[in-house]
């Protein structure tokens, strides 16, 4: 468990067949995600946002290390000095963000649970953590004391929720024919979690198709929406304003928001150009720009419709085009500043920056995995001595795979 050589190229022994792999990892769970990893048609009704008349731009990058230690890795999250990683053996590791300090680490695990971690964000001194078992857990960060485990400080739904909703019937919602449960539950794979602006509220989306809001002071319920799509919800956005972006299996974006007034959130826009399954989701820093990826190879670009009709009334987002280059599905998303790193089940990371007249250009592809890319981590790298310069931003990027690592590439991108 630790540092290892990164090799200079994506090795050729193509060992990972990404459906059968997939399949056999969840032959038991999701009702929809065991084809998330399948290639679909592209979008040819979607603009590509790609200018062809541009020069290519290129962003320097290689790979400075890779770390393993862990079974098929299913989630990232960056908080102060520390990546943290979450994985199908149940283990949440806490690396230091400078690869160079692992050479002699022993073990980095820091949680232990019984069930694989599909979501990690971090508020403070608490880690959340999302489960395949159907549960949320909460964690007492604690990196004073080496090799010592975090504390596992609640399990969500809590015992007070659950008994206090035990007795009334309006608690209880029908999951399946002749079974019901208490609406604080999940009850199917808990797959993505999003912390509101202020911290003040967790969200939580899962395959049982429902969100959940949660007060993340006292980790008590304080909303589900059941049905919320019509199959497996995967994804999760939260942007400044309130606004909540959810994908779904079913191929649609929900937009969701509390009106003034109101202490629920009520559907507010769909948003529908994805052919198939919608994997991931991701806000730029306003808010003013939501990027989706989905089975269909593409990156939807949405804008905000800043007060223009369209038709069919006034619409929340509209559609501004498509970035295209992966050969396979897109299953994860990161924006950092003005870029936006996405990976895929054709094993790479490829780097997008937008310009001009709505227009983005591929700064490189980042190799190296022999699985597909299931969950990604960037941010501008302080700890480079040119990491702003006048000439460029360096920037670190952490990809974990199916293959069982975790990539670290040192990126720069010159400014254009």
């Amino acid at each position: 468990m630790g540092l290892l050589p990164c090799p200079l190229a994506c090795q050729s022994n193509d060992v990972f067949d990404s459906q059968s792999h997939f399949n056999h990892l969840h032959h038991s769970d999701s009702l929809s995600t065991s084809s998330s990893l399948s290639s679909q048609p592209s979008l040819p009704s979607v603009p590509s946002l790609i200018n062809p008349s541009q020069p290519p731009a290129a962003a320097h990058h290689y790979c400075a290390a890779t770390l393993n230690g862990h079974s098929y890795v299913f989630s990232l999250a960056i908080a102060g000095k520390h990546l943290y990683s979450g994985s199908s053996d149940s283990e949440i590791q806490a690396w230091p963000r400078n690869p160079s300090s692992l050479q002699n680490s022993a073990s980095n695990a820091v949680a232990v649970c019984n069930s694989a971690v599909k979501s990690i964000v971090v508020l403070g001194e608490k880690l959340f953590t999302a489960h395949q078992d159907h549960k949320i857990r909460v964690w007492k960060i604690n990196n004073e004391t080496p090799n010592e485990k975090y504390q596992n400080v609640a399990v969500l739904p809590t015992i007070s929720d659950r008994v206090s909703r035990l007795f009334a019937a309006k608690n209880y919602v029908k999951i399946r024919r002749h079974k019901k449960c208490t609406w604080v539950h999940h009850v199917d794979t808990v797959s993505a979690l999003a912390l509101s602006s202020d911290g003040s509220h967790l969200y939580s989306v899962s395959w049982d198709r429902s969100f959940k809001v949660w007060r993340t002071a006292d980790f008590k319920c304080l909303e589900s929406v059941w049905n919320a799509h019509d199959d497996a919800i995967n994804a999760i956005a939260v942007s400044n304003d309130g606004c909540v972006y959810t994908g779904s299996a079913d191929k649609k974006i929900k937009v969701w928001k509390r009106k003034e007034g109101e202490s629920k959130h009520t559907l507010v826009d769909t948003l529908e150009k994805h052919v198939s399954a919608v994997n991931s989701l991701a806000l730029s820093t306003d808010g003013s720009v939501l990027y989706s990826g989905a089975c269909d190879r593409s990156i939807i670009v949405w804008e905000k419709d800043g007060g223009r009709g369209d038709g069919e009334g006034m619409r929340h987002m509209v559609v501004v085009g498509a970035l295209r280059g992966h050969t396979k599905a897109i299953l994860c998303l990161a924006v950092v500043s003005d870029l936006v790193f996405s990976g895929s089940a054709d094993k790479t990371v490829r780097i997008w920056m937008g310009g001009l007249d709505r227009k983005y250009c591929c700064l490189g592809v980042l190799e190296g995995h022999r699985g597909p890319v299931k969950c990604l981590a960037a941010a501008v790298d302080n700890s480079s001595g040119d990491s702003n310069s006048s000439s460029g931003t360096s920037y670190k990027v952490y990809g974990g795979s199916l293959d069982c690592d975790i990539k670290v590439w040192q990126v720069w991108v010159p400014f254009l």
